[in-house]
This record gives structure tokens, sequence and C-alpha cells, in this order.
């Protein structure tokens, strides 16, 4: 992806989107197969045989009906998976999103030309608006280059709900509006808003048909800011968007402004600007996965480090209106409301372990040296880490991309594999020979690789299960009893994982997500050529998960594995 943002392109960045192959429905067979190989780990002999009977019972009852209805849906749409994923996984969900739904990082620009530093907020955030302003009007003229694999180029879907768009509550569910247009498609706004101090401003970027300079940005916003700080401070009706769904819903019919088409509460993509000059950002999951904040962050943060964190144009500024602050009309009900949800998500905030760690003893280059894939890697030194702290196997999400398919967006990789805890059973065991503990990390290295194709190529089950279980609500069937059976769930089905990873890439970005189930953890990491840097969340409330601790024997794994690899010249 470095390359492709850096070089430009005739290709248009939506221009494949209609030759794309449609999302396959996997063999049943396969699907139930592979399942039943993932549900092993967490169960004993009588167990395992309990479930392998309801699996045979499924495949040769109400399943094949139930995979038939799915091939018949696949026939009519693209993607059958689409519009139910976006309602089962973010939409229908009615948990506080904020925090425990969307996903955020800080910028990297701290390593580099902006350290913390007050004082700095304002000039440093118009450059940053304005270089995130150019990635908008690539994307507008299609000028952003198409992401591929080789020469097969990926969906690119999900980078046209990075702007103008907006998660709006429900009472039951939510739902997605979004305003972008490609110039070629039409008028697409051009407002951004900014909040402070409880108040919303809005302005546009665009004056007489052209983007707003750093200079003139900076002059809006430190019009904000002055305003903010010399006034009242605003009632906060944005810390509603972090409240639980439903009660969110009910407040948003109670609150007007003059404008009902600028929406502000649950945005696709918000940058968050501190004081001390460093920034961050916090995003809705419903419309987009995380490469797409991977894909603007890095190509801001590389603008960044060219221009060294400086504007060198001009710095006359045009006559342009000042910003116009959104005035909401609120009664004592709402704003009750109001501290209401402040309350609850600071008392959440408040319970989230966070930790920000650096392994620096070697990266990507060596573990590539010794022919391991990095990936892999880091989620097997994960399983290892969970199983000395833990003294049990910990059932894994990771995160496949399936972009090669039509609106694909992912797949679920269970990396707590039948040979990943031989393996960790091994590293346990001081009788097991240093050569055998290296074959079965290089058993448990091969399992994972093919995983990853295998999702990412359509050949998944996750997916595949949620598909037949909502054929049969649909059908107004019993649900299944495949889908009640304890270690469904013990085995992380029904978004069940005690460890919800993902790989954030191999660029200088990093995110962070908080834990699935509450006596889990959230992993998040990227991957650079000397190091690997881990974002690691749990909940302070349960007595059983130290992020701290899981960060520490991952570490301790990282350097176990190598050194397993270097008695291959012995």
């Amino acid at each position: 992806m470095e390359n492709q943002l850096a070089k430009s392109s005739e290709e248009r960045t939506f221009q494949y989107q209609d030759s794309l192959p449609s999302l396959p429905v996997p063999s049943l067979e396969e699907s139930l197969k592979k399942y039943l190989e993932s549900v092993k780990p967490f169960a004993n002999e009588e167990e395992y045989k309990k479930t392998e009977a309801i699996v045979q019972k499924f495949q040769n009852g109400i399943g094949e009906k139930l995979q038939q209805k799915l091939l018949e849906r696949a026939k009519e749409k693209r993607n059958w998976l689409e519009d139910w994923w976006l309602n089962v996984a973010y939409l229908d969900v009615r948990i506080p999103s904020q925090l425990h739904v969307n996903f955020g990082g800080a910028a990297s620009h701290i390593e580099h030309y902006w350290p913390p530093k007050e004082g700095t907020q304002l000039e440093r955030g118009s450059i940053s608006l304005w270089h995130i302003l150019n990635y908008w009007q690539l994307l507008r003229k299609e000028k952003l280059p198409v992401h591929k694999v080789g020469n097969t180029p990926l969906d690119m879907n999900q980078f046209r709900m990075l702007f103008s768009t907006c998660k709006v509550p429900g009472i039951t569910r939510d739902s997605v509006i979004n305003y972008f247009r490609t110039e070629s498609e039409g008028h697409c706004p051009s407002h951004i808003a900014v909040m402070c101090r409880g108040r919303v401003f809005v302005f546009d970027v665009m004056h007489e048909g052209c983007l707003m300079t750093p200079p003139e940005i900076l002059r809006q916003l430190t019009y904000i800011q002055k305003k903010c700080h010399s006034e009242p401070d605003g009632p906060g009706v944005a810390a509603l968007t972090s409240e639980e769904r439903t009660r969110w819903a009910k407040v948003a019919t109670k609150v007007l402004t003059g404008d009902p088409t600028v929406r502000w509460g649950d945005k696709s993509y918000n940058l968050i600007s501190f004081s001390n000059g460093v920034f961050g950002c916090n995003c809705d999951h419903a419309p987009y996965d995380a490469m797409v904040i991977v894909s603007i962050s890095y190509y801001v943060d590389q603008k960044i480090f060219e221009s060294e964190g400086r504007w060198t144009g001009s710095d006359k500024v045009r006559d342009i209106p000042l910003p116009e602050e959104l005035v909401f009309t609120v009664d004592g009900k709402v704003l009750n409301d109001i501290n209401q949800a402040k309350a609850q998500y600071f008392k959440q905030a408040s319970d989230l372990q966070l930790l920000v760690y650096a392994f620096t003893s070697f990266g990507k280059k060596l573990t590539k040296k010794k022919k391991l894939h990095p990936d892999t890697f880091v989620q097997l030194a994960l399983q290892l880490a969970y199983y000395r702290l833990h003294g049990r196997p910990g059932c894994c999400y990771e995160t496949a991309m399936t972009r090669y398919f039509y609106h694909g967006r992912t797949e679920t990789v269970r990396s707590c594999t039948v040979e990943a805890v031989r393996w960790c059973q091994s590293m346990q065991d001081p009788s097991t020979s240093l050569f055998e503990q290296q074959h079965r990390m290089l058993e448990a290295f091969a399992k994972h690789n093919k995983m990853m194709k295998d999702c990412s190529t359509g050949k998944g089950f996750d997916r595949h299960l949620l598909g037949l279980s909502l054929i049969a609500k649909e059908e107004c069937l019993p649900v299944p009893e495949l889908f009640t059976d304890p270690l469904f769930s013990r085995s992380g089905g029904g978004g069940n994982f005690v460890l919800s990873t993902s790989l954030i890439g191999y660029l200088r970005v990093q995110g962070v997500v908080v834990p699935m189930v509450h006596n889990g953890y959230g992993f998040f990491y990227h991957i650079r050529d000397d190091r690997f840097i881990v974002a690691c969340t749990a909940w302070k409330s349960c007595p059983e998960t130290d992020a701290e601790k899981l960060v520490q024997q991952t570490f301790r794994a990282f350097s176990d594995m190598m050194q397993l690899m270097d008695i291959a010249h012995l």
C-alpha cells in the first residue's frame, strides 16, 4: 500500500467495482468440518463427541435446507452477507458504540516532526486538516490508487464511507446515511464540523471553487477557539452519542437544530486535537473497517513527514465567511440525559486498562529472514502468552479481509488451533526437546497461514454459519441446536472471543479496540522492520485479566520463538 499511495495512477479509484467477483457461499460440508476442528481445543472427549453429533444432525437435516436458501439469496445479491453483517454486527447492537464498537488511535506524527508541544494545536490542526481534505479530493476525483494484491484489484467501496457519512440512532436498529459523491456523480457536502467545549461549529472548506489553505483553516479554527474560551461552555450534546443506542435514539427526537441535514453524532471519522499538539481519531466501525483509516492516516503522516510538519505556501487569507455555530435547543430533560451520558461514559472509560508497548529486539526483517510470516508470528506468540498466563487455550478472533470480492469486508480467523495448543503445551513441558517444540511451532505456522488464505478467498466458516442462522431466523424456524450448543460460544461463536485481535499493517499507524467480552482482551498491533508495536486493552473490573501481563508474556514468547528458530543450524 505504501507504493500505491506514493505513485500517481490513471486508474480510477472505483473503476473495478462492477467487475469484482461476487462473494461465494462456501461448501456446507467444508464449513462444518472446519468448525468442528475449531472447537477441539475447548472440549473434552465427551463434549466433542456430543458436538460432533449435533453438527452431523445439522448437516444431514435443517442445515442442507438452509444452505439451499442461502445459495438462492447469493444468486440475487452480489454480496449475500453485506446487509446482514451491517445490521447484526453494528446497527442492531444496543450497547454504547463510542467505547465498545468504535476504533481509534493516535496519529504517528508524534514520532517525528510533531512531538507534544503546547501552543501548536491550531497551527498543526490546520495543516493536518488540509492534508485530510486533499485526501478527500483524491477520492472525489477518483485519483486514490486502487488497492491491489499483485495485479488483482480489491474492493474500494468502503472508502466511499470515510467522509460525509453518519450513523443515526434508532429505537431497535440504527441506520447509516452517506452523502459522499465523486465529482462525476454530482454534488457532495464540503463542510466540516468542529466541536469545542460543548459547542458545534461548521464551515465550508471550499471557497470560490478552491480548497482552503492551511492559513485560511487556521483563521477559522482560531475564531472558534477564541469564542469558546471567552464564552460559557455549550450543552455538550455530542456526549449523547456515547449512550446506549436506544436511549440515544429517544433523546435524539427531542434535540432540534437549525439544519437537520448536518449530522454530527456518530460520524464515520473524527479527528481529535489535543492542546499539546497531539492528534488522534475515533471512527464509527459500522461503515468501514480499519484499513480505511490506516490508509488516510498513513497518507497524512507521509505528507507531514515530507514537509517536516510545515506549511511553505502563501500566508494570504481570502475574505472567507466565519464559521457558523449550530445552536441546539435543549430542555432540562435533555440536559439531564447529557449529564447521565457523560457520567456513564467516564465510568466505563475509567474501567479500561490500555497499554501501548514496543518490542524492539527485532521485527519483520528477522522473522521473514527465518521464513516465518510476521503476522502469524504475533498470533502464535499471543496464543502462548495467553496459555502461560491463564493456563488454558484462548479462543481468538483475528481479522481477515475479503476485499477480493464485491463489497467484501472481513472474515474470522480462529487463531486458537489444535496445532497451536499442542505447541503451547510442548513449550510448557520441560521434557519436550527443542527440536520437537520447533517442529510443533512450524506445524502451527502452516495451519494458521492456510486458514488466513482460506478466509481471505471466501473459504472461511464463521460468516457462513452466521448466514445459515439468519436464514433460519428469517424463515421463522427454531434456532438450530448447533448455535445453542455450549461449545459454540465457548469457542468464540456469537461474538464471545476472549482475544479480539487485528493486524493494523506494516506502516507507522497504530489503533486500539476494547475487548469483545468482559473477561477478554483487545489486541491490535502493527509490524515494522525492526519492531512490533502492540496496543492491548482489558477491563480493570475483571479480576482475571491483566493487559500488562499479557503483553509481557507476548514479548517473552517472541524471544522464545526466535530462539527455537536458532536451533535450525545445529
